[in-house]
């Protein structure tokens, strides 16, 4: 754990991806708001502050959140199934979505407010600990990892020289130049796609859609294994049409990416809405199957079927899940069982 000095020195921790401009303002291009802060001021974020020119994160080795969790609860399904991931978050995120389910400790404000408490750590501190409890991976998880960029950059390179793997679990606004720097650590990512309308982005979660599709293709091309999530709010975001597009965006980088259609439970702002009715999940499954993706899972809600990884090739049963949980295994060594298909994944 940090001694006083050491904590001393995180406090001061200067952030990367940032450019000093006139009057003491910095441009931050850690993620794609490139945030423009005045001296004094913090970007959108609420974790990276402007002191005299300089831009500070305020988060470094601050966790509000950490757990052993199995990698199915990410939710990642192909990569190393039925393993454990040490999972962290720090406070913060870049943006502002209304649903949030984890709102207590993503949104800063809304943390300070609850006086949510931070465990103070190193990147030391936590790969040994993932070693300890015996897990195959780091997850970046809980809140948006882009806000605790440094920390979860510092974490992974130690990690990755220790033998262990590294996953985000993203809303996929990073910039550019963040991701490309840290792919070389990055295994994979899970990306929320939490809408194909702009209007919903800008509305719900004050953002963009149009750097999240981008990162989705650039995640492909640097060799990050990827799953993507969508959460399904009645009425805002499950109209056939979109979910549609959704599934044919997918499908046109790699038909091979898992889709998790997940459950809306009313949460935060959101409490007025009703939960996501199983139909629309069924149909959206029937959606995704029909645009060519090789697998689609749906999340936060139990079914015979939802949770298991079907052979995209002969159709048989080969990973069969209760909740977070592998029962039954039947990919050997990558491949199917019964026909003897590559299985798509990491470490499957």
């Amino acid at each position: 754990m940090l001694s006083y000095a050491e904590r001393f020195d995180v406090m001061l921790k200067e952030a990367s991806f940032y450019e000093k401009k006139e009057n003491n303002t910095v441009h931050c291009f850690l993620c794609s708001h490139h945030c423009n802060i005045k001296e004094g001021y913090s970007g959108l974020c609420g974790v990276r502050k402007n002191e005299k020119g300089i831009l500070y994160t305020l988060n470094y080795g601050e966790l509000v959140a950490e757990h052993i969790d199995p990698i199915e609860k990410k939710p990642l399904f192909h990569f190393f199934p039925g393993s454990s991931a040490y999972s962290l978050a720090a406070s913060g995120c870049n943006f502002k979505c209304s649903f949030c389910q984890n709102w207590q400790i993503s949104q800063k404000e809304e943390a300070e407010k609850l006086g949510t408490g931070n465990l103070y750590v190193t990147p030391r501190d936590i790969v040994k600990k993932a070693q300890d409890a015996g897990c195959k991976s780091i997850s970046y998880t809980y809140t948006e990892p882009t806000v605790y960029f440094e920390f979860a950059y510092d974490s992974a390179k130690l990690a990755r020289e220790k033998g262990l793997f590294n996953n985000f679990v993203t809303n996929g606004f990073m910039s550019k130049d963040s991701l490309e720097s840290i792919a070389p650590y990055l295994d994979a990512a899970n990306v929320d796609l939490k809408s194909f309308r702009d209007s919903f982005y800008r509305k719900t979660c004050k953002a963009v859609l149009k750097p999240v599709l981008e990162n989705i293709r650039l995640m492909k091309k640097l060799g990050i294994w990827i799953e993507v999530t969508t959460l399904i709010i009645p009425s805002l975001n499950d109209s056939k049409e979109e979910l549609s597009d959704i599934a044919s965006f997918i499908a046109s980088v790699g038909e091979e990416i898992p889709w998790h259609i997940s459950r809306f439970y009313p949460a935060y702002k959101f409490n007025s809405y009703s939960a996501t009715p199983l139909k629309t999940l069924e149909d959206t499954y029937q959606i995704g199957k029909s645009k060519g993706l090789r697998y689609v899972y749906i999340g936060n809600l139990y079914t015979d079927y939802g949770e298991n990884t079907y052979c995209y090739s002969c159709g048989e049963l080969l990973i069969k899940r209760t909740g977070f949980f592998v029962d039954k295994n039947n990919i050997l060594s990558g491949k199917c069982k019964f026909c003897g298909v590559k299985i798509d994944g990491v470490g499957m």
